[in-house]
């Protein structure tokens, strides 16, 4: 008797705590950041449709690759792209050294302040002020001074770190996309080596699956030691045709969704949802300018073709105003 007893009880603590817990996994859904709407339940339908065995969309695990644009997808880049902000920042520090920069661009830009003429130059702008000021440099050498200003500087509107400056509905998806098996890549125009300081930590993207515009790296013996250092010479520029290519030559697999917010992506999204079998394409508008910012134009994501063919093409079209309900973390 007692120990039926002691079993009834049991089982009664044991429903009493599945009725406790059962609330918890009703209110755990995906994108919590994310309004509900269409654009929402598209990405849903679209991982639901390609990790569902048996429907004739399902994708097997290896071939769920998925491909985000860095500046302006994931985090912020205004007023001008982060990486650029760095270059900037390591021109004045050491501008004492070469008083010539004083009457060539993008250098002159830059020692005025003047970032609308800066922005000008775009990413071959920042390239040329990369070359310029890490030449000489280790990896070792570039990682840590990456780190160090990522640590102390901020962003001019905002007063906070650029790594504060990601956006939390992107997050949310790169987390929802993990938990369905699907493995995800950082594909941006900036440096492959910037981007991999702090990618894994902001993203959970390992430095591994980054790919980005590269300088030419040496390997060398310094002091008994061997080292790779940064060359002023560009290898590869990893934006607008250059993005399939890079995807190619680093991940070897066409992903089946890609994610952007500019024309620089433009070839990405349209070589992706190119493939055969289910394909998923994603356009992040910046039409916030009380929370974030608002443009279309410009030379900073700069996005004219991509919003008018967006449609047309099937690629779904965020508005970070009304599909968002936060922005940064």
């Amino acid at each position: 008797m007692l120990r039926t007893k002691t079993l009834f009880v049991f089982l009664v603590a044991l429903g009493m705590l599945a009725a406790a817990i059962q609330p918890v996994y009703a209110i755990d859904e995906p994108l919590p950041s994310w309004n509900d709407g269409a654009v929402k339940q598209s990405i849903i339908d679209f991982v639901q449709r390609v990790t569902t065995e048996g429907n004739p969309y399902f994708v097997p695990i290896p071939e769920r690759i998925a491909v985000f644009d860095n500046d302006g997808t994931l985090w912020a880049e205004q007023p001008a792209y982060f990486q650029g902000l760095f270059a900037i920042d390591r021109v004045r520090a050491l501008a004492p050294q070469h008083p010539e920069w004083t009457t060539i661009q993008p250098f002159q830009a830059v020692l005025a302040n003047d970032l609308k003429a800066f922005a000008a130059t775009g990413l071959q702008g920042i390239a040329e002020l990369m070359m310029a000021t890490h030449a000489g440099m280790t990896t070792v050498e570039f990682d840590a001074t990456v780190k160090d200003w990522l640590a102390t500087a901020r962003h001019p509107k905002f007063n906070r770190p650029y790594t504060s400056l990601v956006y939390q509905p992107m997050l949310e998806l790169l987390e929802y996309l993990r938990a369905n098996d699907f493995k995800t890549f950082i594909v941006s125009g900036g440096g492959v080596e910037f981007v991999r300081c702090f990618s894994e930590k902001a993203y959970g993207i390992p430095p591994e699956q980054v790919v980005g515009s590269m300088i030419k790296l040496q390997y060398e013996q310094r002091d008994g030691k061997p080292v790779l250092v940064r060359l002023p010479e560009v290898v590869f520029i990893d934006d607008n045709a250059g993005k399939p290519v890079g995807i190619q030559s680093a991940i070897g697999r066409r992903p089946i969704a890609a994610f952007g917010n500019s024309d620089g992506d433009f070839e990405m999204l349209e070589w992706v949802t190119a493939g055969s079998g289910e394909r998923f394409g994603l356009i992040v508008h910046h039409d916030d300018a009380v929370r974030e910012f608002a443009y279309d134009s410009g030379a900073i994501g700069k996005l004219d073709r991509g919003l008018r063919e967006a449609p047309q093409r099937g690629w779904v079209l965020v508005s970070m105003k009304n599909d968002w309900k936060k922005i940064f973390p």
